[in-house]
């Protein structure tokens, strides 16, 4: 585990420990932010006030023609139960998911410090959010940041079932992305057809389309 100075610099991704962490500290500027993420190193969480930066061993990515819409999914979409926009609420994703997340978990990596760097980064164009309504009512979202055709999911948030499932499958089908970057595996992401590939394989692909024009974000 290497500590960052002031300095905007972050250690090769093979020095990281075998969890994944790399480094601790530094900060949570934009310019820091994006020089992470397009190495393949992502913040996990702050405590005490220091941020602590991953680039795990095996990466949970999901290829958007890889997939998977269960027949229930598929009927529920043509309901037009739901309405899906895309950055129309950039903010309220964000504070809707640690919300959740404090809720289902007593606490949240998402601090005040976090939507406060997410935010500007929303300014500058470089984060989106998708958002699930049901009438004029928020029930889910997802937001990350966009990478060239490379969408690094961060959060994403359920206050009644499937709407989640409704944002992850919107940024897959609608926006033009080549891969997303779920980061670490959960059954859930599985069960929508994501799969774990090598830190290696990972920054490859990273590599291949970061300079891509980016996504479409509407």
């Amino acid at each position: 585990m290497i500590a960052l100075t002031q300095d905007l610099w972050f250690p090769e991704v093979t020095q990281a420990e075998e969890d994944g962490l790399l480094a601790v500290g530094g900060d949570l500027s934009p310019a820091r932010l994006l020089l992470a993420y397009r190495s393949g190193i992502f913040p996990w969480f702050m405590h005490a006030g220091i941020i602590f930066w991953y680039s795990p061993p095996k990466r949970m990515v999901l290829f958007p023609e890889a997939l998977h819409i269960s027949r229930s999914m598929k009927r529920l979409m043509r309901s037009n139960k739901f309405r899906v926009t895309t950055n129309c609420a950039f903010e309220s994703v964000i504070q809707m998911c640690a919300e959740v997340h404090t809720r289902n978990h007593s606490e949240t990596w998402i601090s005040e410090e976090f939507i406060k760097a997410y935010c500007e980064l929303h300014r500058m164009g470089m984060t989106h959010s998708t958002e699930v309504w049901e009438n004029e009512t928020l029930v889910g979202g997802i937001y990350g940041l966009s990478i060239g055709k490379i969408f690094c999911g961060e959060s994403m948030f359920s206050i009644v079932p499937n709407a989640s499932k409704m944002a992850l499958i919107h940024v897959s089908t609608n926006c033009g992305y080549h891969l997303l970057d779920c980061q670490v595996e959960t059954n859930h992401l599985l069960s929508m057809g994501a799969q774990n590939i090598s830190r290696q394989d990972y920054l490859m692909l990273l590599q291949q389309h970061i300079n891509e024009t980016g996504a479409t974000s509407t």
